[in-house]
């Protein structure tokens, strides 16, 4: 759902009782004081597979080598008219915004956008569901990423009651009808799951309550998400089984260190268009501990 619909909130937030690993808990996103269980816990929650964040010396220098390949690639798409386009969804504070915003850093702004829509207009409400996100496509020679796309319709407009469940339903049974029509037409076209941990998210939504920087990304309309953790966890599966086709399959990036997350994300896009120039080397292998299928990571 797009974010315009709760702003930042001042008030107090009363504290809420969560269930994390068969555990009762209660979380009061107003203290200070990050609980230690979260702490704890927040790098290694839903079962990541390191003790340790990616040191910052080695993700400086490999990010470095991998934005290089992308001012090469968005270079070849201009001259060939090439067109590709990133999907990225994920739970609340999962970093879809700073991973688009290191991806795209380097990347000529004129051809490389990215949508981020908010909610739909009175008008947009009365067009086909896919209408508003069609005409944000790329023309030839453009990179363009979504910061939450279609996708809301199979995530968080369900769970929170945006949409009705026949609605639901028949997005399901059409979306993967709109992808292929997409990839027909030529668009380079990946859908990016970020996958966290329910403690990393705990933590996120934390940071940003309490830093004057950060706190225009929380709203109330996460501390209702919070509480409905399985539901969401649901709806995304349900999502992945209806969705993830041949044509157009998800990629699930676990996400718990940002740092790993973005540079597999860059990775993936950069191992999947040869472009002229394209340095293998410089990109890399991938960490299947950290990027794969949905079968695969989950």
């Amino acid at each position: 759902m797009p974010r315009d619909d709760a702003a930042p909130s001042k008030e107090r937030t009363k504290p809420i009782a969560i269930r994390i690993d068969g555990k009762k808990r209660s979380f009061d996103i107003d203290d200070p004081k990050l609980p230690d269980w979260i702490a704890k816990r927040q790098l290694k929650a839903g079962g990541y597979p390191y003790d340790e964040k990616l040191p910052s010396k080695d993700y400086k220098e490999t990010l470095e080598g991998l934005q290089v390949e992308l001012v090469k690639l968005l270079a070849w798409m201009q001259a060939r008219g090439e067109r590709a386009m990133v999907l990225f969804e994920g739970r609340d504070a999962a970093g879809k915004g700073g991973t688009i915003a290191v991806l795209r850093e380097y990347m000529n702004p004129r051809v490389a956008r990215n949508v981020a829509l908010p909610k739909p207009t009175e008008t947009e409400r009365g067009q086909w569901y896919f209408q508003r996100y069609v005409t944000h496509f790329p023309t030839a020679g453009e990179f363009v990423t979504f910061d939450r796309s279609w996708y809301n319709r199979a995530g968080v407009e369900p769970v929170m009651g945006f949409c009705t469940p026949e609605q639901h339903e028949k997005f399901l049974a059409e979306t993967p009808s709109f992808e292929k029509l997409i990839v027909d037409e030529g668009i380079r076209f990946f859908k990016i799951w970020l996958n966290i941990g329910q403690e990393t998210q705990l933590k996120r939504f934390h940071d940003r309550r309490h830093d004057p920087l950060k706190s225009w990304k929380f709203s109330p309309i996460d501390i209702a998400g919070v509480q409905k953790w399985e539901d969401y966890t649901k709806a995304r599966d349900l999502m992945f089984e209806r969705t993830h086709t041949e044509h157009a399959p998800w990629t699930v990036v676990r996400s718990n260190d940002k740092r790993r997350a973005r540079l597999a994300v860059i990775r993936r896009i950069l191992l999947s268009i040869d472009y002229a120039g394209r340095d293998t080397k410089a990109i890399g292998e991938e960490d299947p501990n950290i990027i794969g299928d949905p079968q695969a990571i989950f």
